[in-house]
């Protein structure tokens, strides 16, 4: 059993890398946003090199005037890319880096869960299917998604240790651990009629996979909300111990039981993850985000057809392939095909049901039949392009195809693994390469980048769109006269000394956002102007005539400090469950 574990790991791995043999290439594929991707990273690990361990202000970006970008921008990526440059590789390897290792992640976590819920096979094919839908190569070889790459790692490892939370359910003090496992776990009690034995690595394990994918990608965390809602509600009333139990506590003590274990891992994964989403939800009014994304999604549909044939394309919406993939399609047949066998489990069934219906309703999500749904559902417009649902597509159809293989007799499943790795190979070869390479180095990305690396939406609603020049200077006088000496410079703290021999009129060429703050002779300036026509979004300010030291800082706002000590609280929380040991059965 243990041999055919790191058989199907190893298969999973090597079939994975065939789709990655083209990040081996020198520089950068050429894809929609790989580059702006790459700027992103450089300006993170900057802000880590100064000292701020929560990156929030890209100093470099949008010509060298700053952008409030990483305040809303999904940070798990680029804290994962900075740590690979921090180890000696370019930020274009290490941006590639990121992308090889969660595509091959992202195989092995979807194997972990449907191998626990069918067997080996049947996870395998899960894995590979999940790795090689045609929506993954769109993200990887023609948009570049990073953030959306990264965040199909967590969907399968949080499902994972829901499950594991509600296998660890016990009734009448009957253990499903080994009385002797001296691993650790939490106990509650109900009634005294039923012993529910958390193990406290499967609550943390949960809490950080869903902080994973909330610090991923904003969109995919909440188009994944609704299945994660769906599987709790799928376990608690379909688990063998709640069967086990008796009638009158069925649907009862078991779900109510389970669900405290998937609450504490929902919410200490919403804390550890509050440092990004609180300012990122509540700080975007200050942005031109509901601007400049409204009504997008209108011109996003796909049509109906698509979703089964596409030809390849690197172009942009309506020209790359959005198409489910036929290997994808014949499993969606298949699993209409179990519903009518006898021998199928009724749970089975239940889970194929649900699982198509989540297949019929996103792809109807997708074309233009659903606009009005768009323009009624704000929480829809989010997504910003409709066919962002491929992710739940992907995701379904792939648990899918793990179902159908657990009903092949078991001498059958090792030949329909083999039939299936060869189908996903020979109808993806053309899919699986880089368009062509950039070719850039570091002080490319790490130096003035002209532009903001997104359309606008992250910028102050009190600024322009973008930038369209290099300031002439950091710091400027535009009235009185005053000299000006730059003593340090810093993501988020500028330092300047000012020698004003009469009173003089300062431009700061920074980008205004709640959190800067200038400071002269140790003291807060509190008429800091930021809306002037003349210089929309950047500060001005005055200095009296003589000598004055000036700080310019960037720091947390009452809502990031509270986000932040949020995070913190949850932190200290896994920390301490992870140092309780399992209390011993009386």
């Amino acid at each position: 059993m243990r041999k055919l574990k790191y058989l199907s790991v190893l298969s999973i791995i090597i079939v994975g890398f065939i789709p990655l043999l083209d990040l081996f290439y020198p520089g950068l594929p050429l894809t929609h946003d790989g580059q702006d991707h790459v700027a992103r990273v450089a300006s993170f690990y900057q802000n880590l090199l100064d000292g701020n361990i929560i990156p929030r202000w890209a100093g470099n970006l949008n010509w060298g005037y700053g952008h409030p970008i990483l305040i809303f921008l999904y940070p798990l990526p680029s804290y994962t890319a900075s740590l690979f440059h921090f180890l000696g590789f370019s930020l274009i390897d290490s941006t590639k880096i990121v992308f090889g290792f969660a595509f091959l992640l992202s195989g092995l976590t979807m194997y972990l869960w449907t191998k626990n819920l069918f067997g080996s096979h049947a996870g395998i094919v899960a894995g590979i299917l999940y790795m090689f839908a045609p929506y993954r190569f769109v993200d990887l070889y023609v948009r570049g998604a990073l953030g959306e790459h990264v965040a199909f790692i967590f969907p399968p490892l949080i499902f994972y240790f829901m499950y594991r939370i509600y296998q660890s359910f016990r009734h009448s003090g009957e253990s499903r651990l080994n009385r002797d496992d001296s691993r650790i776990s939490t106990s509650v009690r109900d009634s005294g009629q039923a012993r529910m034995t958390i193990n406290n690595w499967y609550l943390i394990g949960g809490s950080l996979s869903l902080a994973g994918l909330l610090l991923s990608h904003n969109a995919i965390s909440l188009m994944f909300f609704p299945l994660i809602f769906l599987y709790v509600i799928y376990l608690s009333f379909t688990s063998e111990e709640s069967r086990s139990l008796p009638r009158h506590l069925r649907g009862g003590v078991a779900p109510a039981a389970h669900l405290g274990g998937v609450i504490s891992m929902v919410l200490l994964g919403f804390g550890l993850a509050a440092f990004f989403w609180l300012p990122a939800f509540f700080e975007g009014k200050y942005t031109l985000r509901d601007i400049v994304t409204a009504g997008e999604y209108s011109s996003r549909f796909v049509r109906l057809e698509q979703f089964f044939y596409g030809p390849w394309s690197f172009g942009g919406t309506g020209q790359f392939s959005v198409q489910l993939g036929i290997v994808y399609w014949m499993i969606v047949v298949g699993s209409v095909v179990l519903l009518f066998f006898k021998k199928t489990a009724k749970e089975h069934k239940k889970f194929i049901v649900g699982l198509l219906l989540i297949v019929f309703v996103a792809l109807f999500l997708m074309i233009s039949q659903s606009s009005n749904l768009w323009q009624n559902i704000s929480l829809l417009q989010k997504f910003q392009f409709p066919w962002r649902l491929l992710s739940v597509v992907v995701f379904s159809s792939s648990v899918l195809g793990a179902l159908v293989v657990s009903a092949v007799p078991k001498n059958h499943k090792k030949y329909v693994v083999g039939i299936v790795i060869f189908m996903i190979l020979f109808f993806s070869k053309d899919y699986i390469h880089a368009k062509g390479y950039l070719y850039k180095e570091d002080s490319f990305f790490s130096g003035i980048y002209n532009g903001t690396t997104d359309t606008g939406e992250s910028s102050p609603i009190w600024s322009v769109r973008f930038m369209e020049k290099k300031p002439k200077a950091h710091i400027q006088v535009i009235s009185g006269e005053a000299v000006i000496k730059e003593l340090s410079r810093k993501s988020t703290v500028h330092v300047y000394g000012i020698d004003a021999t009469e009173k003089s009129r300062i431009l700061e060429n920074t980008l205004y956002f709640p959190g800067w703050e200038v400071y002269m002779d140790g003291m807060i300036v509190k008429d800091v102007e930021f809306q002037d026509p003349a210089n929309r979004g950047l500060m001005t300010f005055f200095v009296e005539e003589g000598k004055h030291n000036v700080e310019i800082k960037f720091g947390e706002t009452k809502l990031r400090l509270f986000a932040d000590m949020i995070s913190a609280t949850s932190l200290v929380v896994i920390i301490f469950l992870s140092g309780i040991r399992k209390r011993k059965e009386v």
